[in-house]
């Protein structure tokens, strides 16, 4: 890169490829609708037929496989706390906090294979959800 590549200022800034050469390369745009867009209209209305509303009404964590086991992966993790996120949401605090006791208890205590972030943030909404609900009493 040459010290005028540099001194282009904050928006000067060139593409390249994977081979070595160092001139800049230009993004080009599609020019028509047909070229935006590979797939057909009929192609699209099929797909389209397949798709289904989804409605969270509060009922994640009626979809959640427990126990979770040794080893939990991110999207498991991310609907715990989705399910978490939704019940409170919902202003439901006894039940978001019967179900990450039920996760402690499942999980093999304290969260099992849950890694540390999520086990602090579902600590802290068991935490929020005890002061929601004694608040409300």
């Amino acid at each position: 890169m040459s010290t005028e590549d540099l001194d282009s200022g904050l928006l000067g800034i060139a593409l390249s490829d994977s081979e070595d050469d160092d001139s800049p390369k230009e993004c080009s745009q599609p020019t028509s609708r047909a070229e935006r867009n590979a797939q057909s209209e009929e192609e699209f209305q099929k797909l389209k037929s397949t798709y289904r509303i989804k409605v969270e009404n509060g009922e994640i964590w009626k979809t959640v496989q427990l126990p979770l086991g040794d080893t939990v992966s991110k999207p498991q993790a991310q609907e715990l706390v989705h399910a978490v996120e939704e019940l409170y949401f919902f202003r439901r605090f006894g039940e978001a906090a019967e179900f990450i006791r039920r996760v402690w208890k499942e999980g093999g205590g304290e969260g099992g294979g849950l890694d540390n972030d999520t086990r602090e943030l579902l600590g802290y909404y068991e935490r929020r959800c005890a002061e929601r609900k004694s608040a409300e009493s």
